[in-house]
């Protein structure tokens, strides 16, 4: 498989970021059409306007397209989707951390942070989040080698608004120097959030060995010695930001994407009126020369100590980044070989050999002109005792392809798979469509903004050689890590030891059994669309032990089906040993099947099984056609596949790295998981967890198995592109299968506790060295009526928290408020996680807070509390952006018992008759009872949070 990796720092910090692998160059496609010509603008906007061209789009994308470049040089996407019930935007400026000054470095993520903190027309700091969560939006941005990139969704009716403000940023910036110091502090609270995580600390280590020329390889978060002060006699701090923002921010080197329902013309207004005047300094996106790699330096191999119990061996090669030649992609081909999962892959054959138990291959680390070719193995213990082995097997294998692989059929089946991709392509969240368009527009032509991720234009034999030549002995760069290597230097930002170690003797011998990857027997070759559309599901099957439910769905434009199956027993979560076999039962079933399945991965369909309180759900998504196959396969392998022993300790292996590494997740996760296990029940923790799987051994899977499939209760889902009949015959098929027996009401259902005064405070089992606080504020039912005014209270509170607590009193990087329910019990979360404060401090300043927000409760009437009341109503309904996201909703609703699939409807309604005064009514009860608080401070003992909540009662369920 392949996972680029690119490093970026995310703010402000509450709201999270969208993953970003599928922004930049994902998997490719040749035959589309072109998007609908829109209606000519007005001549108002003609005048501010250089250029239209309109993109090439998949032909059941219904959307409109529009791209603009401004008389100033901005380049914009404008995409009008009537269907869509949020608007969003996404503005990428081609400057990022590489351009950081060498006595400055962090300087253009300090800039990111100073964009938020007022302009001239809106001078107060929150003038832009506040505006965004008062209509349902969030924000966030991130700084990148190359880019920086600011986003946001919000209403569509605020759109306007939300542009004035957002524009403003490129415009006319404060920097405002009363911010400065609070905001230094802020992002050197990030940088020590982020000093233990692996990913980062492996990165500076790799710094240190590439082209110190390259401007990739500096520090790019800032700290505040980075970002202190200047010497009196040279310029200020303010004064080299605002050159640094003179200097690199202009409309040339601009990119803004614009997703909206509202049509065309109505948003290149928008864009003209608002954007036109950003700064022509005519500039160009900046060029790294500089390679990556001294390939004199090279071979070079690398050694550094992980904070995690796990082990990782890369080798990297440097290549000319693909980017390039995103027509053909050449070095798809190569990672799409030696990242293969199947029979006689390299993976295949150092996972039966016990040395390696993860694989991925491509490309990253990319500036455009220069890239690393990488392969990344995720070791066993065995496995980091003959890394020289697995480096000999490599290489064997890139022999084997330079010998056989290069064919022109293995690239024309990807080819045929990326087709398929973008013909029927979902685009997911409109806030992941502007940022993912904005990202590619800065990086392609704009005819290609959408297309260039499939787009494979044919096999190009001599340009893939030159990226298979480049993967020899001489020219690699191999980086170990593992929590053993002791070091005998150290990364200078991340303090991580490191080592340079030996190449590995030449009479190594590569492991036997390589063999490239067959043709691909799981390409859907039905792939015509069905009209028939279901508004909710509906039961078709209902038998002792057994219920179907079915929704037939064409709104996405996809021959797809997404199935879920919960496989539910009544001992499958009742103490740590059940729990911890029902997660070896999923996780050797998705093991043992994993070199089988992994051609139907890649031609579509997935197969998922996961443990969970009730038992094990097993997941199917994909192509309608050929999906029978998948499924029927996945359950004679859970009746009758031979559980052996080293599938078993593979599966025991990852699950107890997992939970071993628990302490080291990061704090505000730790803080939740641990008021979970705390407030629901049952819930065990990651220690009681990994305690029992250690007295574990294979017969008692094979037994458990057995036990398991002995008293079944079965439901099922099945929603996509397909009628009832084909869901009628597939689910009973599955039902024949199982056989299962059970009663609903054999089934223990997952229950909210309720908090009281004798919980004491919790404090989690962590390694990690900042202080937290999470305090609960619990609502006294589940009622909707009880869901509806705390959603609506936490909409409320969510900016003026985040900004006194961050923005102001500088407590901390990772500061939150807002509705955070437990199941279907309510509750509000207030969160602060500081590298400097204490947690009794936070929790003063959280008491003063408190104090002051029934002041501001008292001071709102109705006509304050509308917009948040309408976003919270807009957000519960807002429309499922994928067939995945939509079956997902379906299926967690079904576990509510929810089987008139109408809940969330009735709570939005409940959610519009909140009152100013029922808020009020609400708030004092809230401070008074049922308030759980986790905190920690470095050296404090974990709490038995087991023992310490096992009087707690159930919360009361909903009496509407």
């Amino acid at each position: 498989m392949s996972k680029p990796r690119l490093p970026l720092h995310c703010l402000p910090g509450r709201h999270p970021l969208p993953w970003l692998a599928s922004l930049l160059l994902g998997f490719l496609l040749p035959a589309l059409a072109l998007a609908q010509l829109p209606n000519d603008a007005d001549s108002s906007t003609e005048e501010a306007v250089e250029e239209v061209v309109h993109p090439r789009v998949s032909p059941h994308d219904s959307r409109d397209y529009r791209v603009l470049r401004l008389d100033n040089g901005l380049t914009a996407l404008l995409v009008s989707d009537p269907e869509a019930d949020q608007a969003a935007a996404s503005m990428n400026v081609g400057v990022g951390s590489a351009q950081d000054p060498e006595d400055l470095a962090g300087l253009a993520h300090f800039l990111e942070h100073m964009l938020f903190l007022g302009t001239e027309p809106f001078p107060e700091a929150n003038a832009y989040q506040g505006y965004l969560r008062r209509h349902g939006g969030s924000h966030n941005a991130f700084t990148a080698p190359q880019d920086t990139n600011y986003f946001f969704d919000v209403e569509p009716e605020a759109l306007p608004g939300a542009l004035d403000r957002f524009s403003q940023f490129f415009l006319s910036p404060l920097f405002n120097p009363d911010q400065l110091e609070s905001e230094r502090n802020i992002v050197h609270s990030e940088y020590m959030a982020r000093i233990r995580d692996d990913g980062r600390r492996e990165n500076d280590v790799l710094n240190q060995v590439l082209n110190p020329d390259n401007p990739t390889t500096g520090f790019s978060v800032g700290s505040r010695e980075t970002l202190a002060d200047r010497p009196v006699n040279e310029p200020s701090l303010r004064e080299r930001v605002i050159e640094f923002y003179e200097r690199y921010y202009d409309a040339n080197v601009m990119h803004l994407s614009l997703v909206a329902p509202q049509s065309l013309d109505e948003l290149e207004e928008m864009v003209t009126e608002r954007f036109a005047g950003i700064a022509d300094r005519g500039l160009e996106r900046p060029v790294i020369e500089q390679p990556l790699v001294l390939e004199d330096s090279l071979p070079r191999y690398v050694e550094l100590q992980s904070m995690r119990d796990s082990r990782q061996v890369s080798f990297m090669f440097p290549v000319p980044d693909p980017i390039q030649h995103y027509r053909h992609k050449p070095a798809d081909l190569l990672a799409h070989l030696l990242g293969h999962e199947g029979e006689g892959s390299l993976f295949a054959v150092l996972r039966e050999a016990g040395l390696a138990d993860g694989l991925a291959a491509g490309v990253g680390r990319g500036d455009e002109r220069h890239a690393l070719f990488t392969i990344s193995v995720s070791l066993t213990p065995a496995g980091a005792e003959r890394i020289d082995e697995i480096e000999a097997t490599l290489f064997d294998a890139i022999e084997q392809i330079r010998e056989q692989g290069l064919e022109a059929w293995r690239y024309e089946e990807q080819a045929r798979l990326a087709e398929q991709e973008f013909r029927f392509q979902q685009h997911g969240s409109t806030l992941q469509s502007a940022m993912r368009l904005a990202m590619n527009l800065a990086r392609f032509p704009m005819e290609d903004v959408q297309y260039a991720p499939y787009r494979m234009d044919g096999f190009e034999p001599e340009l893939t050689e030159i990226y298979l030549d480049a993967l020899r002995p001489e020219m690699l760069l191999r980086v170990y890590s593992g929590p053993e290597v002791e070091g005998e230097r150290t990364s200078p930002w991340f303090d991580t030891p490191w080592r340079e170690t030996s190449p590995p003797a030449s009479d190594t011998q590569p492991l036997a059994g390589l063999a490239l990857p067959a043709p691909n027997p799981f390409i859907a070759e039905d792939v015509a669309l069905l009209e028939e559309q279901h508004e909710r599901p509906s039961q078709l099957l209902e038998a002792p032990g057994f219920e179907l439910w079915h929704m037939a769905d064409a709104s996405f434009n996809t021959p797809k089906v997404e199935w879920r199956f919960s496989l539910q027993n009544p001992d499958a979560s009742s103490d740590p040993r059940h729990a911890v076999l029902a997660n070896l039962l999923a996780g050797w079933l998705e093991d043992s099947l994993n070199e089988e399945f992994y051609a139907a991965r890649l031609a579509g369909h997935d197969a998922e099984a996961y443990a969970h309180a009730r038992g094990i759900t097993l997941a199917f998504s994909g192509w309608r056609d050929r999906q029978d196959r998948v499924m029927r396969r996945t359950l004679e392998q859970l009746l009758e596949g031979d559980i052996d022993e080293a599938s078993f300790e593979r599966v025991r292996y990852r699950l107890q790295r997992e939970w071993r590494n628990a302490p080291q997740a990061a704090l505000f996760r730790q803080g939740h998981r641990t008021l979970a296990e705390a407030l629901m029940r049952p819930h065990w923790s990651t220690q009681s967890l990994l305690d029992a799987s250690r007295e574990l051994t294979v017969v008692d899977l094979r037994d458990f198995r057995e036990r398991f499939l002995g008293e079944l209760r079965l439901q099922a889902l099945a929603v996509g592109n397909l009628d009832a009949e084909l869901a009628r015959r597939e689910g009973r098929l599955v039902a024949e299968m199982l056989a299962p027996t059970l009663s609903r009401e054999a089934i223990p259902d997952l229950t909210p506790l309720r908090a009281d005064d004798e919980l004491p405070t919790l404090h989690p089992l962590t390694t990690r060295e900042e202080s937290l606080v999470l305090r609960y504020l619990q609502g006294n039912d589940r009622s909707l009526e009880t869901q509806a005014r705390l959603a609506v209270l936490g909409q409320v509170i969510d900016t003026p928290f985040y900004q006194r607590l961050r923005t102001e009193e500088q407590l901390g990087y990772v500061v939150s408020a807002g509705y955070s329910p437990l199941l279907d019990a309510p509750g509000l979360s207030l969160l602060v996680q500081s590298p400097d404060a204490t947690s009794g401090e936070i929790q003063a300043h959280i008491d003063a807070f408190l104090a002051d927000f029934g002041q501001r409760l008292a001071a709102m009437d109705d006509a304050d509390l509308a917009p948040y009341r309408q976003a919270v109503h807009d957000s519960l309904l807002q429309r499922d952006t994928s067939l995945s996201g939509l079956t997902n909703r379906l299926w967690r609703a079904l576990s509510f018992g929810d089987t008139g699939f109408d809940r969330r409807e009735r709570l939005a309604q409940r959610v519009l008759a909140v009152t100013a005064d029922d808020l009020r009514q609400t708030w004092p009860g809230l401070l008074e009872t049922a308030i759980a608080t986790v905190a920690y401070d470095p050296g404090d003992e974990p709490s038995d949070v087991t023992a310490l909540a096992r009087h707690l009662e159930p919360l009361p369920e909903a009496d509407d």
